[in-house]
């Protein structure tokens, strides 16, 4: 059994004993023996002790010098071991230069500096640059680093890394050399070096101070002309940030490097962005609409680090939302200014429900802001990302548009060039807008999801509606007791006719609006909207204005309505998203799997099918089933498998039901028209494929033909593979599958489409399949996005398989988080998160997955990325 690494606690933290002012590199690169040479300007920092030793963390490296000020330090005026260079006696200011040798072909882990299809990548963060050399590697050190790459010419013609490019020169031995500068101090995650065969894909920018940006996307030969679409979402990224923020680009060009061996979707690295491929390559034959918004998406967020993440960048590893969840709030607010805001808020929330609700009621539960952490790696989560990108929507919720920018503004005045902390961040948007937020810093604090539990009472006589709003949070790991939160709850007020009515609370000289946002602040608060003439239905939360759990005593009636009428759009998808989880668990506990659908829900379903005036890509969100891991989050002792059932059910219960409604609207958009991506198409195509989806539960001649012609006649991936999905689950589609893995052999992206597709299957005999294509000739145990497609969909997608009874899909698991922590302990560490949720199914199952939890945890030499996921999901059966 692994032993625990020691816990870092942020109340421990302390400032860096020492401070780097400058850092020039030089890469002499070899695949197997890469030498790098790096001379530090060091000076002790304001108040470290004179006797203060130099601590320099490095692993994995053969260390072949050190220099102190010129002169060799022998072995006696240092100190090795496996994870730091030590110098106990240093002057207040030095220079240090150390030569180490790494081997870049045998890094299987993807952290440091390695070999990608015989091209070298870095991946610094968190802690990947203490692999290239030895380091003071926290984020609250900043330096300006001059980086000199060396490289066989033939090999390596493209050589790359932060900054400006200031020089290059061949030497004898047909090898070369290119010297990078950046301006900028960056702390050393934020690093880069490219080094291989490359071609590029180029643009321009020109900023409102008249300043011309190169834009240069790198991929490998062959991928040039799926580059347009990241190259046009730079553009866009840089021309929003300039609009909504004021922020221009600071560098003379803004490089991107896609590679398909990568553990994350990106890297913000200043100047030089490495993207796995996923989200740089692009054509509409080889990408769904969702590939083609994930890229804009993707692009954005990592363009808009330049300034939140990397200009401002977090004092340490506990700030790490400052940095994510501000950015991933503005690349949000970027896709719903480019889309459809509805849409994109809903997608948001979706996700944030299904993964990072789950993570805040499971064993990895963590504030927005950890207490502590064993290994850094395991907390790029949902909850640091997502549910801290809500934690900014609620400033600009309660301060507004232009006082979010005023915040946003000192912020940047403040601290521009510093690593702050999220308080900081906090001070900023008070300060900027006389506000007190004092209370707000508890969602930065606390972990777990509130629950706010409303009541509503409507005096007739008084003509008077009074809402109690009581707020509740579950206790979490290490906080059994929270204290109430500050909560923008956003809501408008409905009568029977669907208009919407003016909202004037008790004590205000007049209403303010048809739709405004109230400030929780107590356990228990009450207010008194005056002037209301009818009963009202209240449409509350709108836009989901917090990341809560919502409890109303609507009545299927009241959901009807609000689906019909509420002109809020994400609370009219939440009325048909609440009907159907009600109707879906109501069928569970019933154990309900072969009875028509109830007849208010199919005229609910039908209405938004006939609704002309809905945006198409709405009513696809609204039809849509709550998917499986959603329903599982609602149900204690869960029988997976039964539950599978009961929403396969309903969803063919509902075709039968609306077959003349779906074959009308998807012979209407079902149009052939040329592929076309923009919102009217998009939309039209999500409306279009989910009737398709319905439509292939009928089995009927018809069915098959209309999914054969669209596999067939397709002139994009996204509704050939809408009609392939169909497919591959009939007893008729394995010819389709087949098909499709052969015209798409030599594609990485479109091929991991093909291995999820089938890992995810319902049908009989899914793990044998997935078992078999590991044999298959393109996947690879090595490679992050074959192991996501084929594996990882599996464990965490494939709810029926994964959890069959025999526990097959768990000791697959299990041996797969084993074999993976032997090569790559941070995508082990990631799949086996699989088994955090082992306490909510029955007994027979949760006895299994327990089983195999313990087994993962016996593993000699088990990573400590991998064993502490393992064991605090194990910590939740105690």
């Amino acid at each position: 059994m692994s032993l625990p690494r020691q816990a870092i606690r942020r109340l421990d933290y302390t400032a860096p004993a020492y401070l780097i002012d400058r850092v020039d590199l030089t890469f002499d690169l070899d695949d197997t023996a890469t030498r790098v040479t790096s001379r530090l300007v060091l000076q002790r920092n304001a108040g470290t002790a004179a006797d203060a030793p130099l601590v320099l963390n490095g692993e994995a490296l053969v260390l072949e010098s050190v220099k102190l000020d010129g002169a060799p330090l022998l072995p006696d005026a240092y100190t090795l071991s496996d994870e730091a260079l030590t110098i106990p006696a240093m002057p207040d200011t030095a220079i240090l230069e150390i030569v180490t040798k790494i081997n870049p072909e045998a890094n299987t882990a993807l952290s440091g500096l390695y070999l990608s299809s015989g091209n070298f990548i870095t991946q610094c963060e968190a802690e990947g640059f203490r692999r290239i050399t030895f380091y003071l590697d926290r984020p609250d050190v900043m330096a300006k680093f001059t980086t000199t790459i060396i490289a066989d010419r033939t090999k390596y013609p493209v050589l790359l890394s932060n900054g400006n490019r200031v020089g290059e020169g061949t030497l004898d031995k047909n090898r070369h050399w290119v010297k990078w500068v950046d301006p900028f101090k960056k702390p050393a995650y934020l690093f880069a070096l490219v080094a291989g065969k490359f071609v590029a894909a180029t643009g321009s920018h020109t900023t409102p101070s008249g300043r011309n940006v190169a834009i240069e996307i790198y991929v490998e030969p062959g991928n040039a002309d799926r580059c347009h679409h990241a190259l046009s979402a730079a553009q866009k990224a840089m021309a929003w940030d300039e609009q909504r923020f004021g922020l221009e680009y600071d560098l003379d060009a803004y490089m991107i490097v896609a590679t398909n061996d990568f553990n994350m979707g990106a890297m913000e690295n200043k100047g030089l962005n490495v993207f796995n491929s996923k989200y740089v390559l692009a054509k509409p034959e080889t990408a769904t609409d969702a590939d083609f918004d994930g890229i804009e998406s993707v692009v954005a967020h990592e363009y808009f680090h330049n300034w939140t993440g990397n200009r401002v960048t977090c004092r340490d590893w506990f700030q790490l939302s400052l940095k994510e969840g501000l950015t991933v709030y503005r690349d949000q607010e970027f896709s719903s200014d480019l889309g459809s805001r509805a849409v994109q808020r809903i997608q948001n929330v979706r996700g944030l429900r299904e993964y990072q609700f789950a993570e805040d009621a499971g064993p990895q539960a963590h504030p927005v802001r950890p207490d502590e952490y064993q290994e850094i790696n395991n907390f790029y989560t949902w909850t640091v990302y997502e549910k801290g990108s809500e934690v900014v929507r609620m400033y600009a919720t309660l301060l507004g548009t232009d006082g979010f920018r005023k915040g946003m503004d000192l912020y940047f005045k403040r601290h521009d060039g510093q690593a702050v902390s999220c308080d900081d961040f906090r001070a900023a948007m008070a300060d900027a807008n006389g506000a007190d937020l004092e209370q707000f810093g508890r969602w930065y604090s606390q972990a777990g999801t509130p629950v706010l539990d409303v009541e509503g009472v409507y005096d007739e006589a008084a003509q008077t509606y009074t809402l109690t709003v009581t707020q509740s949070c579950p206790a979490t790991p290490g906080q059994d007791t929270k204290l109430p939160f500050h909560i923008p709850l956003a809501l408008g007020l409905l009568d029977r006719r669907g208009q919407e009515l003016p909202l004037q609370l008790e004590g205000e000289p007049a209403a303010t609006g048809t739709s405004r946002v109230l400030a929780l602040r107590e356990a228990t608060q009450t207010f008194t909207f005056i002037n209301v003439p009818y009963h009202p239905v209240p449409s509350l939360l709108r836009d989901f204005s917090a990341p809560v759990k919502l409890d109303y005593p609507y009545s299927d009636d009241d959901l009807v309505f609000l689906m019909a009428h509420d002109n809020d759009a994400f609370a009219r998808w939440e009325a048909a998203n609440q009907y159907a989880t009600r109707l879906l668990l109501q069928r569970y506990r019933n154990g309900e799997t072969d009875t028509p659908a109830p007849e208010k829900f199919v005229a609910a379903m039908a209405a938004v099918l006939n609704d002309t005036r809905l945006d198409p890509a709405l009513a696809a969100l609204m039809l849509t089933l709550p998917s499986d891991a959603a329903l599982f989050e609602a149900l204690a002792d869960v029988d997976p498998q039964k539950l599978c059932a009961v929403r396969q059910s309903l969803k063919e219960a509902l075709a039968r039901s609306l077959r003349p409604q779906l074959l009308t609207t998807y012979q209407k958009l079902n149009t052939g028209a040329p592929y076309r991506y923009d919102g009217e198409a998009v939309a039209g195509r999500a409306l279009k494929n989910v009737c398709l989806d319905y439509l292939a539960e009928l089995d009927e001649p018809l069915t098959a033909e209309l999914l054969a012609n669209q596999y067939r006649h397709a002139d994009n991936m996204t509704d050939r593979l809408a009609a392939l999905k169909a497919l591959a689950q009939r007893d008729d589609g394995e010819s389709f599958v087949d098909d499709f893995g052969k015209i798409w052999q030599d594609d990485a992206l479109v091929l991991d489409k093909w291995f999820a597709l089938q890992a995810t299957s319902s049908r009989p005999g899914a793990l044998s399949q997935v078992q078999a294509l590991m044999s298959h000739p393109a996947f690879s145990i090595r490679n992050p996005n074959k192991v996501r497609a084929l594996i990882g969909a599996f464990c965490q997608q494939n709810l029926q398989h994964f959890h069959a009874l025999d526990g097959y899909g768990y000791a697959f698991a299990a041996d797969r988080i084993i074999e993976l922590d032997k090569l790559n302990p941070q995508i082990a560490a990631r799949l086996a998160s699989c088994f955090n949720r082992w306490t909510r199914v029955e007994p027979v199952r949760r006895a299994l997955m327990r089983a195999e939890l313990e087994r993962i945890t016996r593993e000699p030499g088990l990573s400590g990325d991998t064993f502490e996921i393992a064991s605090k999901a194990l910590s939740a059966g105690t």
